[in-house]
């Protein structure tokens, strides 16, 4: 593992591309947007493209595969990286920033009437009212509380967390796009064969709809900006531990992640494809599996003690 990382010293970018098919059948459910439906567009030749997943959900979806709901834990391999749990005011398990959308920027966190973890964050991060905003201890305050905010970005909106402008953008970024899209319209009817005429208001009744899904060529694209993880200034052991994290994700993502909704079940079709660095190949997960535990040992001291900080929730 260690000479696969030796290859991304130098490089700013780590660039894969992966073709994906519908795991049954031709045809797949795209995201949908309120006012919007699917997200078609032409490219620049007039291609017919289509929006499968857009860069916030697979950023969800990457930081879901890192999550084992049966234990309420980190996966096996993750297990000592630091994260934020929050519970009610009875103590009981609400939810944590690995799953929340914003992650340390959760309302569950920072919105709390309780604010004792929000008075040690300003304290962690200093007070920076004015100036450059310090982007170095925004990252060693990231890395010690939420380690994901590092990979997939935060924006810490707060007048009074450095006049609300500590952000960082996405270090890990992915979308999911089809070419040569065609819309396969379909539907259907919700019945009711007690009563097919009533009040389809209230449910009753037959209740016919349309559904349009598509057909295309699909491609999951994945982008680690290496110049800003080496722009944290965290160390080599840091450095490390976030590219194989990284590689986690995108692997974990690749092998169980890719049932979007009941009708976006895809798998990869053909291999993957590393557009950058060139001659790089893409660590298995297993490799990542087997180097996650000693990386996050030699990272152990920049984390929380413990790693999980526990956040209580009052309205």
């Amino acid at each position: 593992m260690d000479q696969d990382l030796d290859i991304l010293r130098d490089v700013p970018r780590m660039l894969i591309e992966v073709n994906l098919k519908p795991l049954q059948g031709t045809r797949f459910q795209p995201t949908g947007f309120p006012d919007l439906g699917a997200a078609t567009y032409q490219a620049a030749d007039s291609t017919s493209m289509l929006l499968v997943e857009s860069a916030q959900s697979m950023a969800n979806r990457m930081e879901a595969v890192c999550w084992d709901e049966g234990n309420n834990d980190w996966t096996e391999a993750l297990k000592g990286l630091p994260y934020i749990r929050v519970i009610d005011k009875n103590g009981k398990l609400l939810t944590n920033s690995i799953l929340e959308s914003h992650r340390i920027n959760s309302p569950y966190i920072l919105e709390s009437k309780d604010q004792a973890f929000f008075d040690k964050l300003r304290t962690d991060l200093g007070v920076m009212g004015t100036g450059r905003v310090n982007l170095q201890l925004l990252a060693e305050t990231l890395l010690k509380y939420d380690v994901n905010s590092l990979l997939h970005g935060v924006f810490l909106a707060k007048s009074n967390l450095a006049g609300g402008r500590l952000r960082l953008p996405r270090a890990l970024s992915s979308f999911v796009e089809a070419k040569d899209a065609s819309v396969a319209p379909s539907g259907g009817v919700k019945k009711d064969e007690v009563n097919p005429k009533g009040e389809a208001k209230k449910g009753f009744g037959h209740v016919p709809f349309h559904r349009d899904e598509y057909t295309g060529k699909i491609t999951a694209f994945f982008n680690l900006d290496l110049s800003q993880i080496r722009g944290y200034r965290l160390g080599k052991n840091v450095e490390d531990l976030l590219i194989v994290l990284a590689i986690y994700k995108i692997r974990k993502l690749l092998s169980e992640g890719l049932r979007f909704r009941t009708a976006c079940d895809l798998e990869i079709d053909g291999g993957i494809l590393v557009k950058r660095p060139s001659g790089f190949s893409l660590p298995s997960l297993n490799d990542a599996e087997k180097a996650l535990p000693s990386l996050i040992e030699h990272c152990r001291s920049s984390f929380a003690e413990p790693a999980v900080t526990t956040v209580k929730f009052e309205e």
